[in-house]
């Protein structure tokens, strides 16, 4: 397929374009995996056919379309396409865009602006697309890899729609690989198994699996076909799509949280493994895992800290490849431990009652009295040293008296707490039978 946007070119010089390139779509229909947005039924279709598009913001990973369709759009929109990267571009050159728009519009023809990494933009630089979005110089379309929630302006998103790009899966890589082959008039010389990986080592983007395909085009001799083991010499290997700084990074890591808090550890393994895979810093991983002990296993099992403390040291201690190991250890262990959150709930709950009440005096009776002046106020009058107590426990109330008691901790029927539970309920009946 050619490409409705590239200028004209000499004879010959069009095959010499990347795959990728070749390979844009002519129309919003022959977009590839964004159905959601692009079909019969999507979102953009219905805004093209009922004539009103409004500002957006595409949101996705990388190799998904959103430059393409943004081309598109101004196409079929019958708009001036304008585009620039926010990586190259600054105050001034924001003002050429919007002072050409203005030349337009006065002649009757609005401009769709494109901004690619539009996130890479500082906060002043986009509150300076605001005047023009809202008195139609531009209709702003943005497009970011990052959340636009914690990247944008609230003021920009109140403007702009947020469309998100999917990932691109198996069937709609095939389908571009389909098409590759009937750009390039003759098939990928891989076997089934060596085409399956190909479309795996993509990870979702579409750019990607074209590239790939057209490595093993110019690295094929005529009638060779390549396997797996042969496709990965040639192609290498692809680094995962993850950003230790940004989204894939928390993406990631609430995975694992969760799937250990799930009590999955297949899950948990394989999210633990692709971050090490992608480089994350083992010790980052070795620190949630304690967080993960504290807040989802407490004392359920209180293993489960010393643990997951120690698989950090063993990291520390042994480095990569060996410390993965015990990262790995204590991943599966927090996975199968018993689950309870009873301490972190009681823990948020005291802190509220310490921030609510303010700075209530202790009962006088559990202070100490190192003065006659202390000692006249009452201050340790009538404390009952729980060891000289029946059952080593006295029963007394610990609470300022304005507060009276509170019950923050309540552990569950479960782990370790299934015993500290009936100790607890021994406790509170023994306190009744002796404070009436």
């Amino acid at each position: 397929m050619s490409d409705l946007f590239a200028p004209s070119e000499p004879a010959g010089m069009a095959s010499r374009r990347p795959l990728a390139d070749r390979l844009r779509p002519q129309s919003l229909k022959d977009v590839a995996g964004q159905e959601h947005l692009t079909g019969e039924d999507g979102v953009l279709s219905r805004m093209i056919a009922s004539g009103s598009l409004g500002s957006m913001i595409f949101w996705g990973p990388p190799g998904t379309g959103k430059t393409t369709v943004a081309r598109l759009l101004s196409g079929e929109a019958g708009l001036a396409f304008e585009q620039i990267s926010a990586i190259f571009s600054g105050v001034a050159d924001l003002k050429k865009v919007f002072d050409a728009a203005r030349q337009r519009r006065m002649g009757g023809r609005q401009t769709l602006l494109f901004v690619d990494e539009i996130h890479r933009f500082n906060r002043a630089q986009q509150d300076s697309f605001l005047p023009v979005m809202e008195d139609g110089t531009i209709i702003l379309v943005g497009a970011t890899t990052e959340n636009p929630s914690f990247e944008l302006n609230a003021a920009l998103l109140s403007r702009a729609r947020v469309l998100t790009f999917k990932s691109h899966d198996e069937t709609s890589l095939e389908e571009l690989l389909k098409r590759a082959e009937a750009t390039e008039e003759k098939p990928l010389p891989l076997d089934a198994d060596a085409r399956a990986a190909l479309i795996r080592m993509a990870d979702g983007d579409g750019r990607a699996v074209l590239t790939l395909a057209e490595e093993v085009w110019r690295a094929a001799r005529p009638g060779e076909i390549f396997g797996q083991d042969a496709l990965f010499r040639i192609v290498q290997r692809r680094a995962p799509v993850y950003d230790k700084a940004q989204d894939g990074h928390y993406n990631l890591i609430s995975a694992l949280h969760k799937s250990v808090r799930g009590s999955d550890p297949d899950a948990a393994l394989y999210y633990l493994c692709r971050m090490l895979d992608a480089g994350e810093d083992p010790l980052f991983i070795g620190r949630r895992l304690v967080r993960m002990a504290v807040e989802d296993i407490g004392l359920a099992d209180p293993q489960a800290l010393v643990i997951c403390n120690a698989a950090k040291d063993a990291y520390d201690f042994l480095g990569s490849p060996e410390g993965e190991l015990a990262l790995a250890q204590a991943c599966v262990y927090i996975a199968t431990a018993p689950k309870s959150n009873a301490v972190y709930n009681a823990y948020k709950a005291a802190t509220r009652a310490a921030k609510e009440n303010g700075s209530l005096l202790p009962p006088k009776h559990i202070l100490n009295a190192p003065t006659k002046l202390m000692k006249s106020e009452g201050y340790n009058e009538g404390y009952r040293y729980d060891h000289d107590e029946p059952d080593a426990f006295s029963g007394q109330d610990y609470f300022p008296e304005k507060m009276g008691r509170q019950t923050f901790y309540d552990p569950p029927e479960r782990g370790f707490e299934r015993d500290i539970r009936k100790r607890l309920d021994w406790w509170a009946k023994l306190r009744r039978e002796r404070n009436g």
